[in-house]
C-alpha cells in the first residue's frame, strides 16, 4: 500500500477515527520545526495555527488593498471636482497636471489631442500635430498600456527628460471618437509594469476624455451661437 492510497482512504472515510479513536493517541508525528515527536492532535493544532497565520496575512493584504483603493478614489474625486470647475483650456490642463503630480506623484506627463475644436489662441503643446501612427496606437488600445517601451515619437513628447524615463502608462482618450492620448512617465522601471491593474488608469482616461469633449462641445456651441447672431443681424 502506497502513502497516496492511505491518504485517499482517509479522505474518502472521514469517520474512520471515530471507529478507531484509540489510534489517535498512538500515532506519533515529527514536529515541523523541532526534532521532537508530537501527537496527532498536537500536529493538527500546529497546522491550524499555520493556516490561521496564512489567512491573517491575506486579510491584512486585502485591508491594505482596500485602504489604497479608498485613497485613490478620494484623489479621483478631487480631480473630478477640479475638472468640473474649469472654464478654459488653460485651467483644464493646469488642474489635470497639478492633480497628477501632487496627488498621484506622477513625475512627468504628456498629453496630445486631436479632433478637438477648442480655442487655440494660446499656444499649447497638447495640440501639436501627431502622426497617423500615433492615432492608430491610441485607437487600438482598448485598455491602458503599462510597460517599459513606447513608440519613439511618443517618447519625444517628454523632451530632454525622456532619457530618464523607464516605465510608461499610455491612456487612450476615447469616447464616440478618439480625441487624444495621455501618457504618464516615471524613472522607476517598476512604477508602470505590464501585470499591474489598469482600472484606475482607465477611469482617469474616461474622466479626462469626458471633460475635454464636454469643453469642446461648449466651445462649439458658443461658436455656433455667435455665428447665428452675426448672420441674423439686420443692417441699419
Amino acid at each position: 500500500m502506497k502513502p497516496e492510497d492511505v491518504a485517499k482512504f482517509l479522505h474518502e472515510h472521514p469517520r474512520f477515527f471515530n471507529e478507531y479513536a484509540d489510534l489517535i493517541a498512538d500515532i506519533e508525528l515529527s514536529h515541523p520545526q523541532d526534532d521532537k515527536v508530537i501527537s496527532l492532535s498536537e500536529r493538527q493544532v500546529i497546522s491550524l495555527r499555520e493556516r490561521n497565520r496564512v489567512l491573517q496575512d491575506k486579510l491584512l493584504e486585502l485591508i491594505s488593498f482596500g485602504e489604497e483603493n479608498d485613497a485613490i478614489s478620494e484623489k479621483m474625486h478631487r480631480l473630478a471636482i477640479a475638472l468640473l470647475s474649469v472654464s478654459s483650456v488653460d485651467e483644464l490642463f493646469n488642474a489635470l497636471y497639478f492633480s497628477l503630480k501632487e496627488d498621484f506623484s506622477i513625475p512627468l506627463i504628456a498629453l496630445r489631442l486631436w479632433n478637438i475644436s477648442a480655442d487655440r489662441s494660446t499656444p499649447h503643446d497638447e495640440f501639436t500635430p501627431t502622426s497617423e501612427d500615433v492615432h492608430v496606437i491610441a485607437e487600438s488600445l482598448s485598455q491602458p498600456y503599462c510597460g517599459n517601451h513606447i513608440a519613439d515619437e511618443i517618447k519625444q513628447w517628454f523632451g530632454e527628460r525622456a532619457e530618464y524615463l523607464h516605465s510608461f502608462a499610455m491612456i487612450p482618450l476615447n469616447s464616440t471618437k478618439t480625441v487624444g492620448l495621455l501618457v504618464l512617465g516615471s524613472p522607476d522601471a517598476e512604477r508602470f509594469y505590464p501585470e499591474m491593474g489598469t482600472l484606475h488608469l482607465k477611469r482617469l482616461g474616461e474622466l479626462v476624455c469626458t471633460t475635454i469633449t464636454r469643453y469642446d462641445l461648449v466651445e462649439s456651441c458658443v461658436s455656433d451661437e455667435f455665428q447665428d447672431d452675426v448672420s441674423n443681424e439686420q443692417p441699419t
